[in-house]
C-alpha cells in the first residue's frame, strides 16, 4: 500500500530530477539545437573560481556541488546559457555539478589542458610536451565528460600561439586536434566539436584562423570545428567602430566555422557596463559571431569578476553582474534563434601557404606523428577513467547568503530545474529579491516578482551573516498530479 511518506519521497525525486538539455551540433558556421535546428548563441561566462593558480589537480570547479548549485542558480538568474572551464582533473567525480548546470539549462565548453605538468603544450618547445603522458590529461577530460548532454565542445588550446611562441606551435595544436577527434570518433556516441581559443594578436589573427580553418587533404580531421577569440578591445561605453568590432565582423564574416568570443569584457573602465553585448548579439555581428563568454565569474586579483566570494562564505553580486543582466535582458532571443538562414553557404578552403600573410607564421601543414603509445590509447580508450553520467539534483534552494552590490541581502535565490530539451535564456528564470526597509523591492536589474523581507545590510568583502535554508514545499508538487495518478494504480 502506498504511504504518504512514499508519495512525498516520490514527489521530491520527481522535482529534483536533472532533465537533460538537447546536445548541440554544428551546421555550417552555426551551433544549432540538434532537435529543432534553431540557432544557438553563446551567452556565457568563463568559470574558474580561484584562478589557474589555485588548481592543484585534487579538485576542480566541477567537484564542489554546493558551490555549483550556488553559482548555477546565480548564473541562471543572470541569463547565462554556457560556461567555460579552463582546468579540469580527469578521474574525479563531476556528476553532481554537471547535473546541476544541466538542470539549469547551461552548457559547458571544456579546456582539455592543465597548468600542471604534463598537461600542457609548451609554446617554446612543443615537441618536448607532445607526449603519451600529455594525452592522459587530454583523453582523460574527453572520457570523463563524453556522456553528459550539456558538454558542448572541447578547446584543444588557449592562447598557445602568441608573440613568444615558436613557429612550429600551430602544427602541434592541429596535431592535438587530430588526435582528439580520432579519439572522439572511436569512443563517443555523438560528435563533440573540437576547436582553438586564440589571443587577439591582430598581426597574426587571420593567419591563425586560416591555419586552423582550412582542410588538409592528408588530414581532414585536424582542422578546427570552431574558433574562439579572446578579445578585450571594447572598453567602457565604446562603439562598434571605435572598438574595432566592425573590423572583426568583416574579418570573420566569411569564416566557414562558428566563431565566438571565448573571452571578452575589458575592465580598463570600471564598473563595466557591457554595452558591447548589444553589438555582439545585434544583426550585424550575429552574421559573423555566435556570441561570447564574459571573463570571468569570480572576482580574482585581476578584478574581472561578476561575483565576489567572501571569506565567510557569503557572496556579493558586483555591479558588473547587474550591468550584464541589464544588457542580456534587452536581447531578442527569438530573432537570434532564427538567424541561421545564410550561415551554411561558406565552404572550407584547402590548406596552402598562400593563406598565410605574416612571414613569422607557419606555412607548414605537415603534422607531427603521434607519440609512442598514443595510437594505442586511441584504439583502446582510457580504461582507468569512468565516464560521468547525470544524477538527480538533491536541492534547488541555495543555503548561501547573497548580497547585491549595495550590501542588501537577496533572498529566495533558487535553481529552477528546466524541462527536458530547454536551455536557459535571459529573463526566463528570475529568482531572488531585495529589501532595504521591510518593504520588498526588486533588485536593480532583476525581473523577479517574488517578495521577501529584509535580513539586514552589509558591505565590503566580509559579510557577518550566516546562510539560511529555505525549501518551499510548493516547488515539490510540479508534476504531482501525474505522479499521484500513477501511484493510485499501485
Amino acid at each position: 500500500m502506498l504511504t504518504y511518506a512514499r508519495l512525498f519521497a516520490a514527489l521530491c525525486a520527481l522535482a529534483s530530477t536533472a532533465n537533460a538539455v538537447t546536445p548541440l551540433e554544428i551546421k555550417g558556421k552555426d551551433f544549432v539545437n540538434s532537435k529543432t535546428g534553431d540557432r544557438f548563441q553563446i551567452l556565457g561566462v568563463d568559470y574558474q573560481p580561484g584562478g589557474s593558480s589555485g588548481f592543484d589537480g585534487k579538485s576542480d570547479p566541477l567537484t564542489d556541488p554546493d558551490a555549483c548549485l550556488r553559482d548555477a542558480a546565480l548564473m541562471q538568474r543572470l541569463g547565462v546559457n554556457t560556461i567555460r572551464i579552463y582546468n579540469l582533473a580527469p578521474g574525479l567525480n563531476h556528476d553532481e555539478c554537471v547535473s546541476i548546470f544541466n538542470a539549469a539549462g547551461i552548457y559547458m565548453i571544456l579546456d582539455v589542458n592543465s597548468p600542471l605538468y604534463p598537461g600542457y603544450i609548451d609554446r617554446s618547445a612543443p615537441w618536448t610536451t607532445y607526449t603519451e603522458y600529455y594525452f592522459t590529461q587530454v583523453f582523460g577530460v574527453i572520457e570523463s565528460f563524453k556522456d553528459y548532454p550539456n558538454t558542448l565542445a572541447f578547446f584543444a588550446g588557449n592562447e598557445v600561439i602568441n608573440e613568444d611562441s615558436v613557429e612550429q606551435v600551430p602544427q602541434y595544436i592541429r596535431a592535438v586536434q587530430r588526435d582528439m577527434k580520432e579519439y572522439i570518433a572511436k569512443h563517443l556516441t555523438r560528435s563533440i566539436p573540437v576547436g582553438y581559443s586564440a589571443a587577439d594578436v591582430r598581426p597574426i589573427l587571420m593567419d591563425t584562423l586560416n591555419y586552423f580553418m582550412c582542410e588538409d587533404e592528408d588530414s581532414t580531421t585536424s582542422s578546427s570545428d570552431f574558433f574562439g577569440l579572446n578579445s578585450y578591445s571594447w572598453c567602457g561605453k565604446s562603439s562598434y567602430t571605435k572598438s574595432g568590432y566592425d573590423v572583426l565582423t568583416e574579418d570573420f564574416r566569411n569564416a566557414s566555422l562558428p566563431v565566438f568570443f571565448s573571452e571578452y569584457g575589458c575592465n580598463a573602465v570600471k564598473p563595466r557596463v557591457f554595452t558591447e553585448v548589444e553589438a555582439i548579439y545585434g544583426e550585424d555581428m550575429t552574421q559573423a559571431f555566435s556570441g561570447g563568454l564574459v571573463y570571468e565569474w569570480t572576482q580574482e586579483a585581476n578584478e574581472y569578476g561578476l561575483v565576489q566570494i567572501n571569506s565567510n562564505g557569503t557572496v556579493t553580486l558586483l555591479i558588473d553582474y547587474d550591468n550584464l543582466m541589464t544588457q542580456y535582458n534587452k536581447l531578442d532571443m527569438s530573432r537570434i534563434a532564427a538567424s541561421n538562414a545564410t550561415q551554411t553557404s561558406v565552404k572550407p578552403v584547402t590548406c596552402s601557404a598562400s593563406l598565410i600573410q605574416n612571414s613569422t607564421f607557419s606555412t607548414n601543414f605537415t603534422l607531427p606523428a603521434k607519440p609512442p603509445g598514443v595510437q594505442d590509447m586511441i584504439d583502446n580508450g582510457l580504461t582507468n577513467i569512468t565516464a560521468g553520467s547525470l544524477v538527480s539534483v538533491k536541492s534547488q534552494t541555495i543555503p548561501t547568503t547573497i548580497y547585491d552590490y549595495n550590501g542588501q541581502e537577496i533572498t529566495d535565490i533558487k535553481l529552477n530545474v528546466l524541462s527536458s530539451d530547454e536551455s536557459n535564456t535571459p529573463g526566463s528564470n528570475p529568482s531572488g529579491s531585495t529589501s532595504s526597509s521591510g518593504n520588498s523591492t526588486s533588485s536593480s536589474s532583476s525581473t523577479s516578482t517574488s517578495t521577501s523581507t529584509t535580513k539586514g545590510t552589509s558591505s565590503g568583502s566580509d559579510h557577518n551573516a550566516g546562510g539560511k535554508l529555505h525549501v518551499p514545499f510548493m516547488g515539490l508538487v510540479t508534476g504531482a498530479a501525474t505522479m499521484l495518478a500513477f501511484f493510485m494504480m499501485l
